[in-house]
């Protein structure tokens, strides 16, 4: 075996043992996200199972307000849904999209039944409407703390995708950009007001 032959050789060796870093690296980083993203999952479905109990506890006190109460159920489902579509598949961007505009719309139907609550001062004063106003204020909490953990994993990763060599390779070996989970509507920037 020549020189030649042995520097080749060399250079094979070394540009396969840097691609297969950059693919441990991004396998490491999209695991990462994932795991970041079902954090927010759990959060999520806490807070899907939270939102049958209080339009039930409202349905007593809100007797003329069932449109504003099924409008959060449906709102409910249709996020549940799309949050179940997206652990399946946190990469998927158009899955995300889907999350993100089921939130949305479940945030502003939200809202509108906080103001309709406002009206009925005994629901306002009923125990277990309280507990449930507290639970989903904590629940809350806990998903905007998981949220801000999967955005940074997911930026984390889509640099480490972006940057020279890897982004020569990434695109080629499956990986492709994450979707951050990012409040878009203007009614989702808002808090949702509890007062009781």
């Amino acid at each position: 075996m020549g020189i030649g032959m042995i520097v080749l050789l060399v250079i094979v060796v070394v540009i396969v043992a840097v691609i297969i870093g950059i693919y441990n690296k991004l396998v490491a980083l999209r695991n990462r996200f994932k795991n970041a993203f079902a954090q927010i999952d759990v959060q999520l479905k806490r807070r899907y199972d939270l939102i049958p109990n209080l339009v039930e506890t409202a349905k007593g006190y809100m007797k003329h307000e069932s449109e504003t109460l099924e409008a959060v159920i449906a709102a409910r489902n249709q996020a549940s849904a799309a949050s179940s579509t997206v652990a399946a598949d946190p990469g998927n961007a158009t899955a995300m999209q889907g999350l993100l505009g089921a939130e949305s719309a479940l945030t502003g139907a939200m809202g509108k039944m906080m103001l309709t609550v406002e009206r009925y001062p005994d629901l306002k004063a009923n125990q277990t409407m309280s507990q449930l106003m507290e639970e989903l204020t904590s629940t809350e909490n806990k998903i905007s703390f998981a949220r801000q953990a999967y955005n940074d994993s997911v930026m984390m990763y889509n640099t480490t995708r972006e940057t020279f060599p890897n982004v020569m390779f990434a695109g080629a070996m499956g990986f492709m950009a994450a979707t951050l989970f990012e409040i878009t509507e203007a009614v989702e920037r808002e808090a949702v007001k509890v007062a009781f």
